[in-house]
């Protein structure tokens, strides 16, 4: 611990957290955002993705008021690493000042996963607890929001600063529930803060809750039913990559399982502004069914569609297929729902970003391609005449 500081230590309670659907209290006194509920949670088979991906805190963040000019966040990570392969970067820990980026810093210590790509087996090497400490903030009353990495999960043991903390008011703004795939989730870019998602919510000035699900944005009935019970303005689903990635189903069991989710996400919300948006261009799958695997024979992570496109004609999915029939659903459900929207993922993502931006891995956009899905979608959806720009009561 900083000696260089009188630490005024705060529990860490529920009103101090913001973007996750549950808060478990752990064995050690620490506290481990969910993004599923245990409802959900216990639905889903016990896969280990999902149970990963739930848990990595893309879009959650710790808020409160304060005069502090320090601030450390004691936590216990869970980091990835991959068998023969360099280690991950650290998950960003990004600080916000009255809504305004102001630091950056990573956390250290924490245990080690270790993922076997060859074959999917998982080894958990225990490690220390750490922390993340913010210096040099402004000595004022003030807003103070930390974002939570979204590579990493992260197990919040405590909170220090050198001055009282209060929880932050109600913001007055909308919420906008976000659900999507690793992309959405924030795969390749700098921090959670700055995942497309975030950028966007910035823009339009609402309070974000992103249940993105790194490699499972499958039409799940249990994620449809969590967004159906989650409280919110403001909708969308990403929906497209993952059902071709994982080859889940064929173009006969797409669209019914796509309107059964939809279905199910408006017995909570019937007239929300609920935006269906398809993949942003990957050239991998754009005719190419999966399924897609890792290949890291160049010493990088890239992957790869394994699939045959003459497979599209026995029902096989790819990006262009999700495409067309998303567009066909969505067309053809608003004649009675006059508050659904649909957005083709290549006006976030396409030809010609894929040209000056190409994905570094085959399959996700990196940062400076983030910040212009994020711009483009702000624009789109916020903007004048945009799907979510009018203001309106929640469901």
């Amino acid at each position: 611990m900083d000696d260089a500081y009188d630490w005024i230590s705060s529990p860490l309670t529920d009103d101090l957290l913001r973007g996750a659907l549950e808060l478990e209290r752990t064995e050690r006194g620490g506290l481990l955002p969910h993004r599923l509920p245990a409802p959900a949670r216990a639905r889903s088979g016990g896969d280990p993705q999902i149970a990963q991906a739930e848990a990595q805190p893309s879009g959650v963040r710790v808020v409160f008021r304060s005069r502090a000019t320090a601030v450390a966040l004691d936590v216990r990570r869970t980091v990835m690493g991959h068998q023969g392969l360099p280690p991950l970067p650290n998950g960003a820990y990004d600080l916000h000042i009255d809504g305004e980026p102001a630091g950056r810093a990573t956390a250290s210590g924490g245990d080690v996963l270790m993922v076997d790509l060859s074959d999917g087996s998982r080894e958990l090497f225990p490690g220390s607890a750490g922390s993340v400490t913010f210096t040099g903030l402004p000595a004022r009353e003030k807003s103070v929001e930390i974002w939570l990495p979204y590579t990493e999960t992260v197990e919040l043991l405590g909170l220090r600063t050198d001055a009282p903390v209060a929880p932050e008011g109600p913001s007055g703004r909308r919420v906008w529930l976000h659900h999507g795939s690793s992309i959405s989730q924030g795969s390749c870019a700098d921090s959670s803060a700055t995942a497309w998602p975030a950028l966007a919510a910035a823009a339009g000035d609402v309070e974000l809750v992103n249940v993105s699900l790194a490699g499972n944005a499958l039409l799940d009935p249990f994620t449809a039913r969590t967004l159906r019970d989650t409280p919110a303005d403001l909708i969308s689903v990403k929906i497209g990559i993952n059902l071709v990635g994982a080859d889940a189903m064929r173009l006969r069991a797409f669209g019914p399982a796509m309107h059964g989710f939809l279905d199910t996400v408006r017995e909570g919300h019937p007239t929300a502004p609920l935006l269906v948006v398809s993949p942003v261009l990957c050239p991998a799958h754009e005719d190419t069914p999966g399924p897609s695997a890792p290949d890291v024979t160049g010493g990088d992570v890239v992957f790869t569609a394994l699939g045959d496109p003459a497979e599209t004609a026995s029902g096989k999915l790819t990006l262009r297929v999700v495409r067309e029939e998303l567009a066909r659903i969505v067309a053809e459900r608003a004649v009675s729902d006059p508050h659904l929207f649909h957005l083709d993922g290549r006006v976030l993502y396409g030809e010609a970003d894929h040209a000056e931006l190409p994905l570094p891995d085959r399959l996700h956009p990196d940062a400076a391609a983030h910040r212009r899905m994020g711009e483009r979608f702000g624009a789109f959806a916020f903007g004048p005449g945009g799907p979510f720009a009018a203001v309106g009561g929640r469901d």
